[in-house]
């Protein structure tokens, strides 16, 4: 039987912290939540190794790593609100309910949803609310936001989600395209427009809909 708390002590450790994974903090939080409670029940040994696992479909969750560092990146604090889009099974949904104040996580996949649901609730995770519907706009009612995470590769970030930040407000996305690394972005709102820098390379599963590409990606 698998030791659930080592395994996710020794993420932490050996893939987290050697990462470059070094806010306390986001550290916490993962070490916390039980990532195997999201994954299908027969993968769960498999939650804490450094692989990208099938979820349902063609969903999967990408490793810790890419996700711990894209999360880092985002600066969270605990007054922020945060929207995260694509959040398959709940996993990042529950690790910024534990960094922010609020949380709204959009999923496209009705199945996914309805377990992100489940779990969460399961985990007593109160401040974060699952919204299933179009990526582009099914979080936008609930706007502006402090943090903007998506949690897939794309091509392109569009207007549509820069324009929800609120001033100061930052976003965070893998950008790639074929035969080409992605690449960790941060694009925060100033007082004089959207602000872009390039930070680390990453692999995170492609953003549904929004596979990398060489055009650019409309939702």
């Amino acid at each position: 039987m698998t030791d659930f708390d080592l395994a996710r002590k020794t993420m932490v450790d050996n893939q987290l912290r050697t990462a470059g994974v070094t806010d306390r903090r986001l550290l916490a939080a993962l070490g916390a939540v039980p990532r195997e409670k999201f994954v299908p029940e027969l993968r769960r040994p498999l939650a804490y190794t450094d692989a990208v696992l099938p979820l349902h479909g063609t969903r999967k969750l990408g490793a810790p790593a890419p996700l711990a560092k894209l999360l880092q990146l985002a600066a969270i604090e605990g007054s922020d609100k945060v929207l995260v889009l694509g959040t398959g099974t709940g996993y990042s949904a529950a690790l910024l309910a534990r960094l922010a104040d609020s949380v709204v996580a959009v999923e496209s996949d009705g199945a996914l949803a309805a377990a992100a649901r489940t779990t969460l609730g399961e985990l007593g995770v109160a401040n974060a609310t699952i919204v299933e519907g179009a990526l582009e706009s099914a979080g936008k009612s609930k706007g502006p936001y402090d943090v903007i995470v998506i949690e897939g590769a794309l091509a392109e970030v569009p207007d549509t989600l820069l324009n929800q930040l609120k001033p100061e407000g930052r976003l965070v996305a893998l950008i790639g395209r074929d035969g080409k690394p992605a690449v960790a972005h941060l694009f925060v709102r100033t007082g004089k427009g959207i602000a872009a820098r390039a930070e680390f390379n990453a692999n995170l599963p492609p953003l549904p809909g929004a596979a990398p590409r060489e055009d650019s990606f409309v939702f």
